[in-house]
This record gives structure tokens, sequence and C-alpha cells, in this order.
């Protein structure tokens, strides 16, 4: 008799178990679906001459990121696939070496649904990614290379007297993060004549870096998880801040974002590179969960032709 009370018993606590389990995965699922960005998905397929509830999401999404300049509101806020959205997205596939169809089509809707930088990919009106960018096709006589990096209108940078970068974390910033910053820096040192030096003081850094939640005083937004990761300012701002909602670790961790990864793209930008669209640079505006990155040569060839180191 016993052993068939434990028996029920078992199975009692095994049901239940799979039932919160169940739930939490359904919770899970429902949380990953309830990302900045999953409204994409609604609207995949739809094109020019459509009306479809959510489409205005789509223009802010454009309009957040350097596509679309919505002077009148109006226009921002309905559901009107017209020709100005057509363009706008074709300059996105473009910048992202998709096909430019016009329409949200499955591969360009899976990119914006990425995770990504919160800078704008164009500021102040550009056409494409190509902000103070000059020919930079690379020659040898073996080879020829296209570079993909960008800088920001007007190639913003530190002056000669300003090699020497100090840079400091808000009291609240994790140890873990610290780190990983840290060794961020000491990467971008290896190739430039940047030294980087961490100091107490964070108020009167150059650089400043911690961690934020949705509004946070600098007209940059965080959005909560799955959207945007992490912002950093144009030369000589000097502010990189991470989104305090998202999952973060140290290397490869599945479901968390790589501390070191995130920071060498930001710190890319207190330095003056914009972003780059090649998929593999560390100045490519997406990043995935569970990855790392390093330093790629357009990446270096970017802040040294810059720089002209």
């Amino acid at each position: 008799m016993a052993s068939t009370k434990i028996s029920i018993f078992s199975f009692s606590l095994i049901v239940l178990i799979s039932f919160f389990c169940s739930r939490l995965a359904l919770s899970h699922s429902n949380t990953e679906k309830l990302s900045p960005f999953a409204f994409l998905e609604h609207l995949q397929g739809s094109k020019k001459g459509d009306k479809i509830k959510g489409i205005h999401e789509l223009k802010k999404y454009l309009k957040h990121f350097g596509y679309l300049s919505c002077e009148n509101q109006s226009f921002a806020d309905d559901d009107e696939f017209d020709d100005v959205l057509e363009s706008a997205l074709k300059v996105y596939q473009l910048n992202y070496h998709l096909n430019t169809t016009g329409f949200l089509d499955y591969e360009t809707m899976s990119i914006m649904m990425m995770p990504r930088c919160g800078i704008p990919d164009i500021i102040n009106g550009s056409t494409r990614m190509l902000s103070g960018k000059n020919n930079h096709r690379h020659s040898s006589s073996s080879f020829h290379m296209v570079s993909h990096y960008t800088f920001f209108r007007g190639k913003p940078k530190w002056p000669v007297s300003k090699y020497n970068l100090t840079y400091g974390f808000e009291p609240s910033t994790p140890t873990e993060a610290r780190g990983a910053v840290a060794n961020a820096f000491e990467t971008w040192a290896t190739v430039t004549k940047f030294k980087f030096t961490s100091v107490q003081d964070y108020k009167t850094a150059d650089l400043k870096i911690g961690f934020y939640r949705g509004e946070h005083g600098d007209g940059l937004p965080f959005d909560g998880p799955g959207g945007i990761t992490a912002h950093a300012f144009a030369p000589q701002d000097g502010r990189f801040h991470y989104d305090a909602d998202e999952k973060y670790a140290v290397g490869a961790v599945q479901g968390a974002f790589d501390l070191k990864t995130v920071a060498l793209h930001e710190i890319g930008h207190l330095l003056g590179l914009q972003h780059s669209s090649l998929q593999a640079a560390v100045m490519y505006a997406y990043t995935s969960r569970g990855v790392t990155k390093d330093l790629t040569a357009d990446d270096v060839q970017g802040i040294r032709a810059l720089y002209n180191f």
C-alpha cells in the first residue's frame, strides 16, 4: 500500500513539474514575442499600396534609424504603405546588401527584427550609410577589397592632444562588465594610437560607461529586452550606455549578449566610427545572443582611415 501511495505521489509530482515547465516555456515564448521589433513579423510581405494596421510602426522604426524624415506627423502615424516608405525601405535594403525589392520581404524582416545598437544608421539626412566616406577601395597587385565602414557626418574625432583618454564607470556598473569593457578598450588600443586609462571619478572621465533603463536623459530611451542593446555617441561626447533590461554575460553564453562584443562596437562609436554594412564587422549594427566578435580588417581600416594612423 505504501509503495502504491509513493507511486501516485511521484506521478502527481511529475505532472505538476511538467505543468509548470510548460507554463515557463510559454511565458518565455511570449516574452520573446514581446520584443520591441516583434510587430515586423505581422507586416511581412507588405508593399506599396497596402493599408495594414501596424505600418505606422514600420515608419517609426525607419525614422528612428535615419531612413525617414517625417516632418508631416500625419505621415508618421498612418498605416499607408506609400512611395516614401517604399523608397526608405529600398535604401535600408541597399545598406544591408539585401535585394532592393521595396517591400518587407522575409529576408529584410529577419534582419530588422534582430537586436541592435540604438545609434541611427543615417544621421542628418544622408541618403546612404556613406557619411564622411571617401573612396574606400583598397588595392594591391594581387587583389581589390572594398571596405564597408562609415563615419559620422562631418567626421568628428578626438584631437591629437586627446589620444590619452580616461574612462570611468557609473557606480552601479557590475564588476564583470567593468572587466569586459576594459578588455575591449585594450583591444582598440592595440590597433590605434589611443591609450585608455581607467579612473575612479566617473564624472570627470572622458568616456563614461553605465547601465540604464528606458528614458535616461540622453534623448535615446531604451526599449526593454530584445530591441536596442546599447548606444554610444560620436566624439567628443563620451557617453556609452548599455540597456540594463538585456541579459549579458562574459563570452558566448546562450541567451545572453557578450559584454565585450557590445563594448567593442560602442567604443567604435566613441572613437568616431559609424555602422558598417559588413555583417562580420564589429561595427555592424545588429547583434545576436550567444556569440562573440572581434575586430575585423574592416573595423581596423576604418579607424586608421579616420585618424590617418
